[in-house]
């Protein structure tokens, strides 16, 4: 059984692989085609082709690419209504002779839609009524029997994926983008929230001057409950930053610093951020800080006055890992 399992991702791993020389002048002319195309992309095929096709269109509406599935059954009956000339189709089938799909050629000439055609056969039906064929075929299928489309509908898959990554390329997509088509959810949160959206800021922002003595700086520690303050000079420019991690430290050597000014016991010149920073850049950075990662982050402004402190588990609580 293992090895028959191992068999099958060896087999549609090497399809893939097959696929490496068809990256040629007819994968560049479709991109381009669909580069061109003022309207949308619409994907069609039947079955296990169809599955396939409404992946690919979910994964390029998703990335720049405005893309629709259409079932070639029900185009028939009446959904080719959304397909416009304006449009670039792309056609899945194996075969390249899918009854439903080529009953829905004529139409697609007639309405003056370009055509792309992801066939496994390129001298087919298909293949020859399309102004782009782009051949996924495959040697053999990873079922034992040769029949159940395995191999064949990974290549598709893959193949269909390089032609929205080309196309994502091409445009430039931005992670921005990106996040604007996915708000909801963990992916939304990570890509869309910012600095300004987790901070804690006015009278949640504990600060102190750099003359406040330490062990009044514990009591701002405590009533904020953030673990740290911010020490800022006469005109709230930053000047660094007291965590309770210090105080504890402190605490080894005796009682006497707490009557010191902060600025004597504060980490000075500490990492920062603005608001406009991403959530996700600011979690990185507090992750990534040698020899230990930071728990707190000063937030300034433009002229480095203190605004507000970020702390790492109002990142993990909103969703920013």
């Amino acid at each position: 059984m293992l090895e028959e399992a191992r068999n099958v991702l060896k087999l549609e791993a090497e399809a893939i692989l097959e696929l490496l020389p068809r990256i040629n002048g007819d994968f560049t002319r479709a991109v381009e085609m669909i580069l061109a195309c003022p309207g949308r992309t619409v994907i069609t095929g039947m079955g296990k082709s169809g599955i396939i096709g409404r992946k690919l269109a979910a994964t390029m509406s998703s990335t720049g690419t405005p893309s629709l599935y259409l079932h070639p059954a029900e185009g028939i009956h009446g959904d080719l209504g959304m397909v416009t000339a304006q449009d670039v189709v792309i056609a899945f089938s194996n075969s390249g002779e899918t009854a439903e799909v080529l009953h829905i050629l004529p139409s697609l000439r007639r309405i003056g839609a370009k055509i792309i055609a992801m066939v496994g056969k390129a001298d087919s039906t298909l293949g020859k009524n399309a102004d782009i064929v782009l051949d996924v075929g495959v040697s053999r299928e990873a079922c034992p029997l040769g029949l159940a489309p395995t191999s064949s509908t990974t290549a598709a898959l893959a193949f269909g994926d390089a032609l929205a990554v080309a196309l994502l390329a091409k445009r430039k997509f931005t992670a921005d983008q990106f996040a604007v088509f996915h708000p909801g959810g963990a992916l939304g949160r990570k890509l869309l929230m910012t600095v300004a959206d987790v901070m804690h800021s006015g009278e949640e922002n504990p600060v102190v001057h750099g003359d406040m003595k330490v062990q009044d700086a514990l009591f701002v520690i405590t009533d904020k409950g953030l673990g740290a303050v911010s020490v800022v000079d006469d005109q709230e420019k930053m000047l660094g930053v007291l965590t309770d991690g210090d105080i504890r430290r402190g605490l080894s050597q005796g009682f006497t610093f707490l009557a010191s000014p902060v600025t004597e016991l504060m980490t000075a010149h500490p990492k920062t951020i603005t608001k406009d920073k991403l959530a996700a850049e600011a979690l990185h950075l507090m992750e990534s800080n040698k020899p230990r990662p930071i728990t707190v982050l000063p937030v300034i402004d433009d002229e480095n006055h203190v605004i507000g402190l970020l702390h790492m588990t109002d990142l993990v609580r909103r969703g920013v890992v």
